[in-house]
C-alpha cells in the first residue's frame, strides 16, 4: 500500500455541475481568445477543480496552458503541475509547482503555499531525491499548523514519515506516523489512516513485533472494508501472512 498520496487542491467546486463542463469550457475558450484574463482564470480554476478528481488530466493541462497564455497565474500552474505529475511527467510538474509556489509566496497566500510545498515534496520523492522531499514537507508542516489546516498537517506528517521509512530510519518514521494518526481520525480520513497503519505495521514487522503488526493490519483491513478500498484483498493477504509468521514464532518457541 503506497503511503504517499498527492495533495489535492483545497478549493471547493463552487457548485459547478458536471453537465456545465462543456459550456464552461466554451466560456473559457472565448475568454482566452478575447483576452479576458479574469474570466479565463476564474473559469479555468473552476474547471480544473472539477476535472482533476475525474482524472481528466489532458483537459486540465490544455485549459491551464491556454490560461497561461494570458500571463503567469498561480492556480493554472498548480493545476497543470498536478495534471503533469499524475501522468508521469515529474520534471515539468516540478517546474509548474515551483512557479505556483513563487506566486503564492508573492501574494502571501499561506493556504495554497502548504499544499504546493507538499506536492513539490511528492515529486522529489518520486524522483528518488528524499532529502529534497523531506525539506519541502518540513516547510509545509508549520504552515499547515499556522493556518489550522488539519488535513494538510496530517498529509505532511504522513509524508515525512514516509521519507524516513524510505531512508531506513524506522524509529523516526514511526514517530511521525503516530503523530499523524489522531489527526487522521479527527478529520475522518479513513483512507489515509489505513495507509498510515499499514506502514506502522510494516515497521513493527521489520522490528520483529509481529503481534503489534497483526493488530495494526487488522485495523487496516477493517478500514479498507469501510471505504471499499481496492487494496482490501492485498491487505487481507498481508494480514494472513503476518499471522502465519507470528504463529511460526510461537511454534519455534
Amino acid at each position: 500500500m503506497d503511503g504517499l498520496e498527492p495533495y489535492r487542491p483545497r478549493s471547493r467546486v463552487d457548485g459547478m455541475a458536471t453537465v456545465d463542463i462543456g459550456r464552461q469550457m466554451e466560456v473559457h475558450r472565448l475568454a482566452v481568445a478575447g483576452g479576458e484574463t479574469r474570466i479565463a482564470r476564474d473559469t479555468g480554476h473552476r474547471l480544473g477543480r472539477v476535472l482533476l478528481p475525474l482524472s481528466r488530466f489532458a483537459e486540465v493541462q490544455a485549459i491551464a496552458t491556454a490560461t497561461l497564455t494570458l500571463g503567469p497565474d498561480a492556480g493554472a500552474f498548480y493545476q497543470r503541475g498536478w495534471a503533469r505529475h499524475a501522468t508521469g511527467r515529474p520534471r515539468p510538474a516540478l517546474e509548474d509547482f515551483q512557479s505556483a509556489l513563487n506566486l503564492f509566496r508573492q501574494a502571501d497566500n499561506r493556504g495554497d503555499e502548504a499544499p504546493t510545498l507538499n506536492n513539490i515534496g511528492l515529486v522529489y520523492n518520486g524522483l528518488g531525491d528524499r532529502r529534497q522531499a523531506l525539506d519541502h514537507y518540513q516547510q509545509a508542516l508549520p504552515i499547515a499548523r499556522e493556518i489550522g489546516n488539519r488535513s494538510g498537517e496530517a498529509a505532511a506528517l504522513n509524508n515525512i514519515g514516509g521519507v524516513y521509512f524510505g531512508l531506513g530510519d524506522r524509529r523516526r518514521a514511526l514517530d511521525y506516523y503516530q503523530l499523524a494518526l489522531p489527526i487522521q481520525r479527527e478529520v475522518g480520513d479513513r483512507v489515509t489512516e489505513a495507509v498510515t497503519r499499514y506502514n506502522i505495521a510494516m515497521i513493527h514487522r521489520d522490528g520483529g513485533k509481529l503481534n503489534l503488526a497483526v493488530a495494526e493490519l487488522e485495523r487496516v483491513v477493517d478500514l479498507d472494508r469501510q471505504v471499499e478500498h481496492p487494496d482490501l484483498a492485498d491487505d487481507t493477504a498481508m494480514l494472513e501472512q503476518v499471522r502465519q509468521e507470528l504463529a511460526q514464532t510461537h511454534t519455534e518457541t
